[in-house]
């Protein structure tokens, strides 16, 4: 059974309500929490010294749905746009950010899609996936996606037939070669091993999300891992994140969040023992839906998030 531990504490950010607040990342350069609001769209920065949040606008995008940091460009960040991945640059302070150029575009053969979550490696390399355009009916019941790595200019495709691509995390300090993936519509965790190419191979269930076969009512959404290797699921209508133990490959904590469209987490903070939280006010969810939250007291840390070598 999962603990429902009340050790850890839950505090709301000082931060806009977000439509579809997803992607977060900790900058531990700048002390910072950097996130996205997809469906607003802007790209927002929480400020850990000043507890505060500043938000900006890119023009001309439809979507923005993730924030990469990149080695050696401070200010220059890799972002998912409508569909395809460019490079912005952004001071953190002001209203707006400005396209430095274009990274990689699926073209108008995936003019129905839009790319969702999307995560730096171990070794700086980009991996993102898509879904179909919200507007174009029910997500769940098609598969239109893809889960692409980047390398020089093209998205090369890893994995076909994803309704939702969503959560990434690697197993590292530990085995840096293998990587957890979510497809939400498929209600689970799945695991993967990396070839050196970068390239996904080996793929198996590494913790289902049914209970006793049934849907559980909620669907898996972004991810993160600790310091050990545990799992930190964020799960879209079930008001909570959870815990699953890298060795047991079971559910060991439900971490309760006041808002039902839990998006994504990431480790932070000076001591990077903190959790933050991004959620969603989609639908006209009532406050506190669409905050920002930090997660303190869990007892463990999580690791530096990497940046994209460019």
């Amino acid at each position: 059974m999962a603990s429902s531990d009340s050790s850890y504490q839950v505090v709301k950010l000082p931060s806009p309500r977000t439509k579809l607040g997803e992607g977060p990342v900790w900058d531990i350069d700048s002390q910072s929490l950097y996130y996205v609001d997809i469906n607003t769209p802007a790209v927002l920065r929480y400020d850990y010294g000043e507890n505060r949040t500043y938000s900006a606008k890119l023009a001309g995008a439809n979507s923005i749905s993730f924030i990469a940091l990149v080695t050696g460009q401070p200010e220059h960040f890799v972002v998912g746009e409508n569909n395809r991945v460019t490079l912005i640059r952004w001071d953190g302070r002001s209203e707006a950010a400005s396209h430095v150029r274009v990274l990689a575009d699926l073209g108008p053969s995936q003019s129905h899609v839009r790319f969702n979550d999307g995560k730096i490696d171990p070794a700086g390399r980009l991996y993102a996936g898509t879904m179909q355009l919200e507007s174009l009916g029910d997500l769940f019941a098609q598969k239109e996606g893809q889960l692409f790595r980047y390398t020089n200019g093209t998205m090369v495709v890893q994995k076909q037939n994803v309704s939702i691509s969503n959560g990434l995390t690697w197993d590292e300090p530990f085995n840096p070669l293998r990587m957890y993936y979510i497809d939400s519509a498929a209600l689970d965790v799945k695991a993967f091993d990396v070839d050196a190419n970068g390239d996904l191979k080996n793929e198996t269930v590494f913790y289902d999300l049914r209970v006793n076969g049934a849907h559980p009512g909620y669907v898996p959404d972004g991810m993160t891992s600790d310091a050990d290797g545990n799992l930190y699921v964020a799960t879209w209508g079930g008001s909570k994140v959870m815990k699953i133990d890298k060795g047991s490959q079971k559910l060991v904590l439900e971490i309760k969040i006041p808002a039902e469209q839990v998006t994504s987490v990431a480790f932070g903070g000076p001591q990077m023992d903190e959790l933050f939280v991004t959620t969603s006010s989609n639908g006209d969810k009532p406050a506190p839906a669409g905050e920002l939250f930090k997660v303190t007291g869990l007892g463990v840390k999580g690791k530096p998030m990497h940046k994209m070598v460019l």
